[in-house]
């Protein structure tokens, strides 16, 4: 009887991989005179439509002393254009009965849009009029600088631990591509104008600098013609993309400690990996999952299990474009000593670099990446963003049906080799924050 359930759930293991193989999403795509990029994607499952539109723009692409602009462009977007008002766009899809938002990091902007599918020709005029029209005035300026600068306050220098992320960045790529993070420096906000403001907006918010993804409940034919009839006639800028130097890696270890009004010591360490397109990156990421994601990771398993010398830990990727960070964290007890947090942490990514990757993790890791894509694609939004970005950063939107099988063929030896390549020392920042009356004694 044992042995049937035994084989049963192998069975089904099996299979899932290989629907997850099988499972295609369709879509039709094509290029607008004017350089947009549209990719249609029909879903008649329920009667909505998405439209989400991503910038091949972020904050790698501001130029020093004016960081923070790209996330400001997030909000200026919805203060109105020829056509419509200053705050109408939310009136105008809350009213069709739909939702919408908007989001920046380093490498891209993306704005979408929800609603029943009949409002499909709103959502584009509304898309297209401010992609064409956008009122980069002194007084929407102004006001939504305000609005960031509010929002850096309350979110990153008032929020406990709420630097880490600019802390690390700053550190790990120094006078490098992602020296800051989208939110920018308040100094450089406080002196930003106007008329780099316009010229940021002509040189990126452009058609030939974007991706429009429509899916849900559309016809392709009748897409296509109002796709069209909004953004046929909007002007390309032609403008000339940056060009990135590669992300310097093995430059010795930084350490720092941070005295922060915080009630508990954390540590954050994180090695520099390479970008998004790179042979490694899904190597890098199941690996980052083996040693911290869940309570059967090693970094959980042994710090806060076994030794009890934390509250908390993990690892992440942040990943980028052209590079990014593995990230481990670890929260302690009030009276943790950091230095011993550091040490194990330090022991267990040494012991993954050296001792071999069981194949029982590395089918969890693929097991979890699995259910996460195929999650992600559940929502006509979910899959306009795949389909969005697979394009932005690859050019190949077909990537969105073989995904889940690239990072099914990694092998153990890929990410050994990975964790040989990357964990290392001279490769790493080592952040640990203290509560500020330490600082004091």
């Amino acid at each position: 009887f044992m042995t049937r359930i035994l084989i049963i759930l192998i069975m089904l293991a099996t299979s899932s991989h290989l629907k997850a193989r099988l499972n295609n999403i369709e879509f039709e795509e094509y290029d607008l005179p004017n350089g947009l990029h549209v990719i249609l994607h029909k879903d008649t499952a329920n009667p909505i439509v998405c439209v989400d539109i991503w910038y091949h723009v972020g904050s790698k692409d501001e130029d020093p002393g004016r960081t923070g602009f790209a996330h400001l462009f997030e909000h200026m977007m919805f203060q109105g254009s020829k056509n419509v008002g200053k705050t109408e766009h939310f009136n105008y899809i809350q009213n069709a009965g739909g939702n919408l938002n908007g989001s920046t990091n380093q490498d891209r902007t993306n704005y979408y849009q929800t609603a029943p599918s009949n409002q499909l020709e709103l959502l584009l005029w509304l898309e297209s009029d401010r992609m064409g029209t956008l009122q980069v005035n002194q007084e929407n300026f102004d006001n939504q600088r305000e609005v960031v600068k509010e929002e850096k306050r309350q979110r990153y220098d008032n929020a406990p631990y709420g630097s880490r992320w600019s802390e690390l960045m700053s550190r790990a790529f120094k006078d490098q591509t992602y020296e800051w993070t989208p939110i920018g420096s308040m100094e450089d906000l406080n002196s930003a104008d106007l008329g780099y403001a316009q010229e940021f907006y002509r040189k990126y918010y452009s058609p030939d600098n974007a991706v429009l993804v429509i899916s849900g409940d559309i016809d392709y034919d009748h897409a296509r013609k109002l796709t069209e009839k909004y953004f046929g006639e909007l002007k390309p800028a032609n403008t000339k993309k940056n060009s990135y130097a590669e992300i310097i890696y093995n430059q010795g270890e930084v350490s720092d400690t941070i005295y922060d009004n915080v009630q508990l010591p954390a540590v954050y360490i994180a090695y520099k990996i390479p970008g998004l397109k790179h042979k490694d990156a899904h190597a890098v990421e199941l690996l980052s999952m083996i040693l911290g994601d869940g309570r059967s990771s090693r970094l959980h398993n042994e710090i806060v299990y076994k030794k009890k010398i934390a509250k908390t830990t993990g690892a992440f990727v942040w990943d980028n474009e052209i590079g990014g960070l593995l990230i481990v964290y670890s929260t302690g007890f009030k009276n943790s000593n950091t230095d011993s947090m550091i040490s194990a942490i330090t022991s267990i990514i040494d012991d993954i670099s050296t001792s071999q990757v069981t194949t029982r993790e590395l089918d969890k890791a693929k097991n979890t990446i699995e259910k996460d894509l195929t999650s992600g694609l559940q929502t006509v939004l979910g899959v306009g963003d795949a389909l969005a970005s697979y394009w932005t950063f690859f050019r190949n939107t077909g990537k969105i049906n073989n995904a889940v099988n690239e990072y099914l063929d990694v092998t153990i030896e890929d990410v050994q080799n990975a964790a040989e390549k990357y964990l290392k020392k001279e490769n790493r920042v080592v952040l640990t924050y203290l509560p500020k009356e330490k600082k004091a004694n």
